[in-house]
């Protein structure tokens, strides 16, 4: 048991992606890797973790929980770094699970010039022996993963699931982005619903992937395959929160059909805002709010000279809208070459969408909404783009919900 504290603070975070600086040399290899990283910051990481960390010396949470990513593609040192890195933690323990980027990753590279080296990868021993301190906390471990269970305090379980592909040995291939629970795992995680409720404790469960679809147009390869056998447990066990990462956007969505389970999607560490969430649990409830990190009061005086990291939002803001703008723009100019005004208004249009939908601020009154899909912007882009209609009208919500914050009661 984490903590005996019937009134308990937990933080979660997903989708850290750290390289470590030792596998890099600010050169031209690495920069090319950074301008094709789909808006996550490579460089800064280490100085941002190491603030977090800072932050939670102060504030005490009683567990830091990552959904997942650690890695930016699975390197050793990465994660060995990111261990490190927590170490830091006084009263704070760590608890971690791998994503798809994490083991096995054949695209585990280092950076040196204008060439790019295979770094060591992470196997399922290493990880296990990286944050050994993780599984010392585990009430229970899955012998078929790297799933394991903590008892947080004397009401509460966490089940920590592994919901990703990996193969036996090191590879060259691509990480997989689908990911399952699978028949073994699936028996234990029973097994460990079961342990709660046969001594009187809610379970919480946590994954990489998702359990639902949280963007009706974009979900293939973030929803697990085998997510209706789990939806089946959540139900049968009264599984009331899950948190999970992996899309990179923030995203709540409340019970669906017969399962009970709220689950919480957290935006990545590494690109927009730095969202993290603080979950707050009580005897009757548990509340989530989505919170923002600003770092600048935990640098140090060398590093609040750095512009960059002293308005690393301003930073992080124009990496991603300048990534999804660009992509965008350069299959556009040819289209529209004398009507540069216009290619620059679909790109801002379509980045900032996507950015206010990845930091969980997509909530728009309908008028709102209609004035942006009347603009010649929006018009002219889904008359070239037909393939993002659909998906760009799943990017605001007009209802009450919202993706920021949500109280589970008991």
């Amino acid at each position: 048991m984490i903590t005996k504290n019937l009134n308990t603070k937990i933080w979660v975070i997903s989708d850290t992606h750290l390289i470590a600086n030792s596998l890099h040399d600010h050169g031209q290899a690495f920069s090319r890797m950074q301008k094709t990283s789909q808006g996550k910051d490579l460089y800064y990481q280490e100085i941002a973790l190491d603030a977090f960390v800072k932050m939670a010396n102060r504030e005490n949470p009683a567990a830091i929980v990552v959904t997942g990513d650690v890695t930016f593609n699975g390197e050793r040192v990465s994660a060995e770094k990111f261990a490190e890195i927590f170490r830091g933690l006084k009263k704070t323990k760590l608890l971690v699970i791998p994503g798809n980027h994490d083991i096995f990753d054949g695209w585990a590279r280092e950076f040196h010039g204008k060439k790019q080296y295979y770094a060591g990868e992470i196997s399922p021993l290493f990880w296990k022996s990286i944050f050994s301190k993780c599984y010392r906390l585990a009430e229970n471990t899955d012998s078929s993963s790297l799933a394991y269970s903590v008892q947080l305090n004397p009401q509460y379980f966490l089940v920590l699931a592994d919901s990703n592909y990996y193969g036996t040995e090191e590879t060259t291939e691509a990480p997989h982005t689908r990911g399952a629970i699978g028949k073994e795992q699936l028996n234990w995680i029973e097994e460990q619903f079961k342990y709660a409720s046969k001594n009187n404790l809610r379970p919480i469960l946590f994954m990489h992937h998702n359990l639902y679809a949280h963007n009706p147009a974009v979900n293939r390869g973030y929803v697990i395959d085998d997510a209706t056998k789990l939806r089946r447990l959540c139900a049968r066990f009264n599984v009331k929160l899950a948190f999970s990462g992996h899309i990179h956007a923030q995203n709540i969505l409340g019970p669906q059909d017969e399962t009970p389970t709220t689950e919480i999607v957290t935006s990545s560490f590494c690109s927009t805002d730095q969202g993290y969430g603080v979950v707050r649990l009580h005897s009757r409830h548990i509340t989530y709010i989505r919170k923002s990190f600003d770092m600048r009061p935990y640098l140090t005086e060398k590093e609040r000279q750095d512009d960059t990291l002293y308005n690393f939002h301003s930073y992080l803001k124009n990496l991603q809208l300048g990534t999804l703008a660009a992509n965008l723009m350069q299959e556009d100019l040819q289209k529209n070459h004398n009507n540069l005004d216009l290619v620059r208004e679909m790109g801002k249009l379509f980045a900032q969408m996507n950015y206010n939908f990845y930091t969980g601020r997509n909530h728009l009154k309908k008028s709102q909404l209609a004035k942006i899909h009347a603009t010649e912007a929006y018009q002219t882009l889904i008359k070239q783009h037909p393939e993002f209609e659909i998906y760009l009208k799943t990017l605001y919500d007009t209802s009450e919900h919202s993706n920021l914050q949500v109280k589970i009661r008991y």
